[in-house]
C-alpha cells in the first residue's frame, strides 16, 4: 500500500484528530478508506484533500450539512456551482451579522468601562448599566 498513510499520519497531515477523521467516515463526509490486510485504514491523497476541504469549511463556520451538500456537489464536477454560492452567500450574511452584534456589544462595553470611575460598590457604574432599569440598590450577593 504505497503511498497511503495511515490515519494517525492522515491526522497530522490534515491538521485534525483522528477521532474527528473516524467521525466523518462515519456520518458520510469521507467515504470508507482502503484497508490493509490487517483492517488498518489506509488513506490516499483523495482522501486528504477531502478531509482538508471539511476541515477548513468547519473552520469557515459552514455545518455538516452544508459541507456534505458542497461536497456531493464537487463530486460531480460539471455540476452548477450556483448552490456552493448561495451556501458561500448565507454565511458570509451570518458572519457579518455576527460582527455587527459583536461591534455593539464591544461599544456597551467600552461605554460601561469609560462610564465607571471606581469607587463604593454602590456606586458602580457597571454594576448599575448591567442590571439595567431594576432601580434601586442591587445586592448581588
Amino acid at each position: 500500500m504505497n503511498g497511503t498513510l495511515t490515519i494517525g499520519q492522515a491526522a497530522a497531515a490534515v491538521g485534525c484528530n483522528v477521532r474527528t477523521i473516524r467521525y466523518y467516515e462515519q456520518i458520510g463526509l469521507l467515504p470508507s478508506p482502503v484497508r490493509t490486510d490487517g483492517n488498518q485504514r489506509r488513506f490516499l491523497t483523495s482522501d486528504l484533500r477531502r478531509l482538508a476541504f471539511v476541515r477548513h469549511a468547519r473552520e469557515f463556520g459552514f455545518s455538516l450539512d452544508e459541507i456534505r451538500t458542497m461536497l456531493d456537489l464537487s463530486d460531480r464536477p460539471g455540476e452548477s456551482c450556483n448552490t456552493v454560492i448561495d451556501i458561500a452567500r448565507a454565511r458570509l450574511a451570518e458572519v457579518e451579522q455576527r460582527l455587527q452584534r459583536l461591534s455593539a456589544l464591544r461599544d456597551g462595553l467600552a461605554a460601561m468601562v469609560t462610564g465607571c470611575q471606581g469607587g463604593a460598590m454602590s456606586d458602580c457604574r457597571i454594576v448599575e448599566a448591567l442590571a439595567g432599569d431594576l432601580g434601586g440598590d442591587l445586592n448581588l450577593q
